[in-house]
């Protein structure tokens, strides 16, 4: 069984920061690209930003120059520091890794169980 758990989300006003981080746990071989989602109300689920096992990272436009992800391989957690935060951030977040299980030939899509983040005007 793998998991990934989120933690970090809140309440916090415009312009502020929020830092959201998430392990993976479980039966893992090696864990390939990780990523943050986020999913506003009546919204579909898009990307905020990604990260492969390398360190190379890609971010949605909406999040250049205040987000940025990050990841301990040694410790299975990627994070995601949010700044300048604005009410158009307001969405449940979740994590996404790419992970191959123990005795798997290949990797699959684990999710997080989100974390909402809201931020007030």
């Amino acid at each position: 069984q793998v998991q990934l758990v989120e933690s970090g989300g809140g309440l916090v006003q415009a312009g502020g920061s929020l830092s959201l981080s998430c392990a993976a746990s479980g039966s893992i071989f090696r864990i390939n690209a990780m990523a943050w989602y986020r999913q506003a109300a009546g919204k579909q689920r898009e990307l905020v930003a990604r990260i492969t096992n390398g360190g190379r990272t890609n971010y949605a436009d909406s999040a250049k120059g205040r987000f940025t992800i990050s990841r301990d391989n040694a410790k299975k957690m990627v994070f995601l520091q949010m700044n300048s935060l604005k009410p158009e951030d307001t969405a449940v977040y979740y994590c996404n890794a790419a992970i191959q299980r123990v005795g798997s030939p290949s990797d699959n899509d684990y999710w997080g169980q989100g974390t909402q983040v809201t931020v007030s005007s």
